[in-house]
């Protein structure tokens, strides 16, 4: 703790430093790099190069319906629509940080995929035949899981930071995702379809550890922009509703064709379901009056999508999944109201839009439902083959019993956290350097540093003397009971 304090005052007393990475020079020296790197690497695969003939004569494949295309890019699809529009406007609930809030989600989307098909592809889909990475339409599904952690992640330094240092973040975010990613599902051999564990434990911790490192003691110097506005929270509900319609594609875009794609879009969209009613009963029980807290519901209604991504595919049972969204309901929804202030007064960690309650715990709680189910599993429930196409317990693995895949579910969870947290201070380092350009603790939370904003409407008062939405209300009415106790006629 006393080397990171000592770190984070030296450069602190370094911010007036007048060198700068300008964000024109970090786009364009990117794209050429990357158009260099895909020139070198990057080729299609067998099923989206015109070589599919052969592939299809060669595996007596009968149709081109066969293509993975098919069956994948519908998930590809809702998932690029969750990344690209329900993130993005899931983040507009700031009132003067909307643009910031849609606009960089959309820059590090597009920055991100581009270096997850490389990443990704050197560990997944390198042909050491020729060198090249090749890519079908799955690759284009695990960029965007990929994209997801770090946009998770840009949820906890949303408008405290600059569009320089979310491209830093994504670089270094995308590098370890894939190296976790590695680990988890090819050496571990833990299963985990909807990333509760890979996207979701590692985006959380990777972000809030970001956010603990670049805590900002006089951040209240911005409170007056730290909030939102009716306009603003109902952009975000349109995100919420977008990632919640299209979270059953999210879990099972990549699971196997067939009964492991159909038993995870089934489980999560009753997770879903039931985390709603969960969070509205909690939100209403919790808020004076018995009111409803659009935060909670922007956000908790989520957490069931969450958990569930783990054990998606598995034999979890739809009560199961009930069970998973109302427990993430009540978790998460009390999250808001008690752990983060409890994280920002106590342990410093200023997370702007509660991703350790829609995004960490939840992926916690969802590791260790998949740990439990695996380890619960049997020939009884899945059946011989069931069992073994589930887990894949095949080659290096046949010999893997249910009770050891659980352990290994576990450890799986164990490394996302370690990558996350370690990686998310690392990072968090690198992102204290005085050279990003991010903006001041009073000019936080607002697009005005990088944006050309429009003119302010002009406000024109309400004119109608009866309506009863005025803002000047009490006014209105007192002008009335004057007007009622004067007999004359009133033009």
């Amino acid at each position: 703790m006393g080397c990171v304090q000592s770190f984070r005052d030296l450069c602190d007393r370094e911010k007036n430093t007048n060198v700068r990475i300008s964000l024109p020079a970090v786009c364009f020296v990117w794209q050429i790099a990357m158009i260099i790197l895909f020139g070198v690497f990057i080729r299609y695969n067998e099923e989206s190069s015109p070589f599919w003939i052969e592939h299809r004569k060669a595996n007596n494949i009968s149709s081109d319906i066969e293509n993975d295309f098919y069956f994948r890019y519908p998930s590809f699809q809702d998932v690029h629509v969750m990344i690209f529009v329900g993130f993005g406007f899931l983040m507009t609930f700031l009132k003067r940080y909307s643009f910031g809030g849609v606009g960089f989600n959309f820059l590090i989307a597009a920055f991100g995929l581009q270096w997850a098909l490389l990443m990704q592809g050197w560990f997944h889909s390198l042909d050491y035949s020729d060198g090249k990475i090749k890519i079908g339409v799955e690759n284009l599904i695990n960029a965007d899981f990929c994209v997801a952690g770090c946009l998770i992640a840009y949820g906890a330094v949303l408008g405290k930071v600059s569009p320089v240092q979310l491209m830093v973040l994504t670089l270094f975010g995308i590098t370890l995702f894939a190296v976790e990613e590695y680990i988890i599902l090819n050496l571990i051999h833990a299963r985990d379809a909807g990333g509760s564990m890979v996207i979701h434990t590692f985006g959380g911790y990777y972000g809030l550890s970001i956010s603990w490192m670049l805590y900002r003691p006089n951040l209240s110097q911005s409170n007056r922009l730290q909030g939102s506005v009716y306009h603003s929270d109902v952009f975000a509900m349109i995100g919420t509703l977008f990632l919640w319609m299209f979270w059953p594609s999210f879990n099972s875009a990549i699971t196997d064709h067939g009964d492991g794609q159909h038993r995870a879009a089934i489980n999560t969209y009753l997770a879903l379901a039931s985390t709603v009613l969960t969070t509205v009963a909690i939100s209403s029980l919790f808020q004076k009056h018995g009111k409803l807290d659009m935060v909670h519901i922007q956000n908790s209604t989520l957490a069931g999508g969450v958990a569930v991504g783990t054990a998606a595919e598995f034999m979890l049972m739809p009560y199961g999944s009930l069970i998973v969204g109302f427990c993430c309901g009540i978790i998460s929804t009390l999250g808001y109201i008690y752990i983060t202030p409890f994280m920002e007064k106590h342990l410093k960690i200023q997370d702007t839009c509660g991703i350790h309650n829609l995004h960490a715990m939840p992926g916690v709680i969802g590791g260790v439902v998949g740990a439990i189910t695996a380890a619960a599993a049997s020939e009884a429930v899945y059946g011989h083959e069931g069992l073994i196409n589930t887990f894949d317990f095949e080659d290096a693995f046949k010999n893997m019993t249910p009770t050891r895949q659980g352990g290994h579910q576990a450890a799986g969870l164990c490394v996302a956290i370690c990558f996350g947290v370690g990686g998310g201070i690392i990072v968090g380092c690198i992102l204290r350097l005085p050279i990003w350009g991010d903006p001041a603790d009073d000019n936080c939370f607002d697009d005005e540093p990088y944006w050309e904003l429009p003119d302010d409407e002009e406000s024109i008062p309400p004119v109608l003397q009866y309506n009863n939405h005025m803002r000047n209300k009490d006014v209105v009415e007192s002008n009335f009971s004057m007007d009622q106790s004067d007999s004359r006629p009133r033009v």
